[in-house]
């Protein structure tokens, strides 16, 4: 059997002839966090005999008996003598003192029933401990806190969800086991009941699946606590990689006028609720205008290619003719078309907040832009917004997005920038959460630490998007048509089975990326790239953005944007353009490479899907 992964700190070991430090106190609070006791190197065995308060919620919990007590004294056993047979006259002569005393002149003083329940002796309490298993959500590691039960009704304390504040003694367990080190409770200050039978997460081990169910419990879980500790590790290093290289911080806008992608792509943002009936209607008039828009551009694209044919063959130049006569047509029909959806947008939102169609953004870039071309390298980090039809694991309407702009750089610029920050990452990850990645290692992908250490350390992969094409094609019997987007399962093969490592895929079509993009000398292709990682597929997207001002006109007309729309961007063009390069990384897709999550709705604290915003 394979030796299991291990992953350590970078902090040497604590010398053993110097006493460890004292345990380190919450500066808001006296609150000791529990990482700062079983984090230590020596599992917290220098901390035994402090004193220390902590608190958290009980992930498990059970009733023994004391040490030290007779088995016969058990939870529960009697403090008096147990007598059998007595009869219901008995019981009332003893209850009623009346009785009592006819009883007594009857029988000459000698009746049991005077007897029946007299003590025997003072009753001897019987004392039971209480063993908690509890987390604070500090680390990925459990406190064993011993609770007597003359402290507080280990009743209110054992169930599962309970939170507890407890002072006590940090002590070796008397007897060995899987804890390190207890805590044994002197005060119990503050309890949190749950009601058992109706907290969801009482049950033992829970599912993903049922987890999501319930997203603001969820994170009292091992497996959802450790991946939002190793989401604030990723979110923390983020600052720390582009801080470090020269970068500024700036935090763009989540609303937005710029639309630049299909209207059914993007969320509206609107206080027209009065009209809800009107808007519904004419977004539903919008959205026919959009689908037959399309259809005519589908058309004129596919005249296009009919008419570069007949000029090749040169044979029949009236079918040429009549050609041309359609593609004309046909333009004049997407003129005709634009100018409606148009034309019905702004009179439908003239009334609106904004005084015009507003969106949630699903892309900082071009906003991020403006500042590169004044500061000269920035980023942003967070949330932008997506209208997805795909499959829900593995796509959402809100997730978190680092954009990175370069002044005076080309594509290889942001490809070498891109390829350092996940590197960074990487090595950032194996540092700070060591046991949240072990914990990952054991209970979701036993591959996981390889897979981060393989990025760490080896160079990624640098293919054309033209070269994957024919590497792709002598593996597969139904060919990859160039031109087209590659798919999920042609990115995998690339990256798991043919390089073992991520993979670096330039010079894209350019039908198959955003306008904004600088077109290369061939016409076909543009300077953007993506990075295929292992396991999880796409984690970052960029390019070299087109910097010439005629050059990015006539894209943004070819593909029927209204220039007005847009104006604000050509400005940078305009007065100052330079060459700048850029990509954006998904946080949540980041967080899936490096736990072995298959679904993407468990790598964010709050998923939002189609159908899905209920907390």
């Amino acid at each position: 059997m394979a030796s299991e992964p291990t992953l350590s700190a970078s902090n040497e070991s604590i010398s053993q002839t110097e006493p460890p430090p004292p345990v380190e106190r919450f500066k808001y609070s006296d609150r000791v966090f529990l990482r700062s006791i079983l984090g230590r190197a020596d599992g917290g065995k220098g901390l035994a005999g402090q004193r220390v308060l902590v608190g958290g919620w009980v992930k498990s919990g059970v009733e023994k008996q004391k040490p030290g007590v007779p088995s016969s004294m058990s939870p529960g056993a009697a403090a008096h003598p147990v007598v059998k047979d007595v009869t219901c006259s008995e019981v009332l002569i003893n209850r009623l003192p009346i009785l009592r005393s006819i009883a007594r002149i009857l029988t000459g003083g000698g009746c049991n029933a005077l007897s029946l329940w007299k003590p025997d002796g003072p009753a001897k309490p019987v004392t039971t401990v209480g063993y908690l298993r509890i987390s604070d959500g500090s680390c990925a590691a459990n406190l064993q806190v011993v609770v007597d039960s003359s402290l507080h009704p280990l009743s209110q304390i054992l169930p599962t969800g309970t939170s507890i504040l407890v002072e006590g003694v940090i002590a070796i367990p008397k007897a060995p086991g899987k804890y390190t080190v207890e805590l044994e409770a002197e005060k119990v200050l503050y309890v949190g009941g749950v009601d058992a039978d109706k907290y969801p997460l009482s049950k033992g081990l829970l599912s993903k699946a049922f987890l999501r169910a319930y997203p603001h419990l969820r994170p009292r879980t091992s497996m959802v606590a450790s991946i939002a500790r190793i989401r604030n590790s990723l979110s923390h290093s983020t600052h720390q990689f582009f801080q470090s290289n020269g970068f500024l911080n700036v935090q763009m806008p989540i609303i937005t006028t710029t639309n630049l992608r299909n209207q059914n792509k993007m969320f509206e943002v609107s206080i027209l609720s009065s009209k809800a009936d009107d808007s519904l209607r004419l977004a539903a008039i919008n959205d026919q205008e959009a689908k037959t828009l399309e259809t005519i551009k589908a058309a004129i694209k596919e005249k296009s290619k009919r008419i570069e044919e007949l000029k090749r063959s040169n044979s029949n130049k009236e079918a040429l003719l009549t050609a041309l006569q359609d593609l004309q047509k046909a333009n004049e029909l997407e003129h005709k078309h634009t100018s409606i959806l148009t034309k019905s947008k702004k009179e439908d939102f003239s009334e609106n907040f904004f005084g015009r169609q507003a969106y949630l953004s699903s892309s900082t870039q071009l906003h991020l832009e403006s500042y590169a071309c004044s500061l000269g390298c920035v980023y942003s980090f967070g949330p932008t917004f997506q209208v997805e039809d795909v499959q829900p694991s593995k796509s959402l309407a809100e997730s978190w997005k680092v954009d990175v702009e370069l002044a005076f750089a080309k594509l290889e610029d942001a490809m070498n920038c891109a390829e350092d920050f996940l590197r960074y990452l990487c090595h950032s990850i194996i540092e700070h959460c060591p046991h949240d990645i072990q914990f990952m290692y054991k209970r979701i992908d036993n591959k996981c630490i390889d897979r981060i250490k393989s990025m760490g350390s080896s160079p990624f992969a640098r293919i054309s998007y033209t070269d994957a094409v024919e590497i792709l094609n002598k593996r597969f019997e139904e060919k990859v048509e160039w031109g087209k987007i590659l798919s999920r399962e042609h990115e995998s093969i690339l990256a798991d089975e043919i390089y073992g490592r991520p993979v670096i895929i330039y010079d894209h079509p350019k039908d198959s990326k955003p306008f904004y993009l600088r077109v290369r000398d061939d016409f076909k292709t543009v300077s953007a790239f993506d990075i295929i990682a292992p396991k999880t597929g796409k984690l970052v997207q960029g390019g070299q953005k087109e910097e010439r001002l005629d050059k990015l006109i006539e894209r943004g007309r070819k593909l029927g944007l209204v220039q007005e729309d847009y104006d604000w961007y050509l400005d940078l063009r305009r007065h100052g353009t330079v060459q700048h390069s850029g990509f954006s990384a998904g946080l949540e897709e980041i967080v899936m490479f490096v736990t072995g999550l298959d679904d993407i709705r468990d790598a964010i604290p709050f998923p939002r899907n189609r159908g899905s915003a209920d907390t």
